[in-house]
């Protein structure tokens, strides 16, 4: 492998440079993670390909640097370093054992009702797909389905093979009991038919292949969320709550359910936080409990009307506040699930390519 050399520039001076550089997320270096590809050398100028652990990563510009700093030092010959970046999201080993075409399963969870935990879901699955994953959202809120509403969409989806095909908006593919039933259809089901249900778009759905699977939860500690639980393995859940202490009291509850089902929990979302809610109640519950807190999303009249109108503020407003927080919640949750897969299987090496 190493050996070519170019005017005091070789493949194997470049890959020992890099072996100093370390992941962010990770603490890792580059090299023994297996993430630097295809080096290329022309002269003196090197092309490399970062292969990352989510397209979602919020510290490439770090890396990018860090690699830029230890090359220039370590080769002085060296002239353009150019670096292209590229990503495969390492699968929750647990999933590979109920043959899930899902990489990671990523559970949208709140104590109560009213505090945008759907609104959360879909701008996060939103977020993640234009940063280049292949997301897929699930409204396991079997009562009160607002995900095709939020997604601008809510036509009949076709059954193929006896398959039902996702909708698909904004990059992301969704389905949800309200695309199945007639609009304002009231379902007075009981536990075994929402289990059944929830299973079904776990199972019946045509979703491919997905980096991630976001689910958007009912509020509260019901049938739904033991079922998902019991029903495929989660790689992490996400706990929204609102800035007041009442709503954060309420999520707590949320936050045992799931530590008691030993779900990582991937860390707290402050909604709605500003001068008319106050804030704070996220971070503290989060510190409390021991947990991350994943950050903020500023209340926004935006918000409110994309939900509305099935246009979300990720991507009718990219560059609005909520916007920018919503990105960088999408973000720390993907480096957190990359964090897990690492720590669960003892290494990290990325072998296929995300088409």
């Amino acid at each position: 492998m190493f050996g070519r050399k170019n005017n005091g520039v070789s493949e194997e001076a470049v890959m020992k440079s890099l072996s100093t550089v370390i992941e962010p997320e990770l603490h890792r270096d580059l090299v023994s993670l297996n993430m630097i590809r295809e080096l290329s050398i022309d002269g003196s100028d090197i092309t490399y390909t970062i292969m990352l652990t989510t397209p979602a990563c919020p510290l490439k510009n770090v890396m990018q640097r860090d690699c830029e700093l230890a090359l220039r030092r370590d080769i002085p010959a060296i002239g353009a370093i150019n670096i292209k970046w590229d990503a495969n999201v390492p699968k929750n080993n647990m999933l590979k054992d109920v043959g899930a075409n899902f990489r990671n399963t990523i559970a949208i969870a709140s104590g109560k009702g009213g505090v945008g935990k759907s609104t959360v879901a879909v701008n996060m699955a939103i977020a993640l797909a234009k940063m280049g994953a292949r997301v897929g959202l699930l409204d396991a809120d079997i009562l009160g389905p607002n995900v095709p509403m939020m997604m601008g969409k809510q036509d009949k989806p076709p059954v193929v093979n006896k398959r039902i095909q996702p909708s698909e908006s904004y990059g992301v593919k969704f389905i949800s009991m309200g695309l199945l039933i007639p609009a304002g259809q009231a379902l007075v089901w009981r536990g075994p038919m929402l289990n059944s249900a929830i299973r079904q778009f776990l199972t019946d759905v045509e979703w491919g292949e997905l980096d991630y699977l976001v689910v958007d939860l009912p509020p509260g500690t019901g049938d739904a969320s033991l079922s998902l639980a019991q029903a495929i393995p989660l790689s992490g859940v996400v706990i929204v709550t609102q800035p007041m202490a009442v709503a954060a009291s309420d999520a707590i509850r949320s936050v045992n359910m799931f530590q008691n089902l030993n779900a990582p929990i991937l860390g707290v979302v402050e909604n709605m936080t500003g001068e008319f809610f106050g804030e704070g109640a996220g971070q503290k519950l989060a510190q409390e409990a021991g947990i991350d807190f994943l950050g903020s999303v500023p209340a926004d009249v935006n918000v409110r009307i994309g939900g509305d109108m099935g246009t979300p503020v990720t991507d009718a407003k990219p560059d609005s506040p909520a916007a920018v927080a919503f990105n960088e919640i999408a973000s720390q949750v993907a480096a957190r699930i990359s964090v897990l897969a690492l720590q669960n299987s003892g290494n990290f090496i990325p072998i296929e390519m995300v088409g």
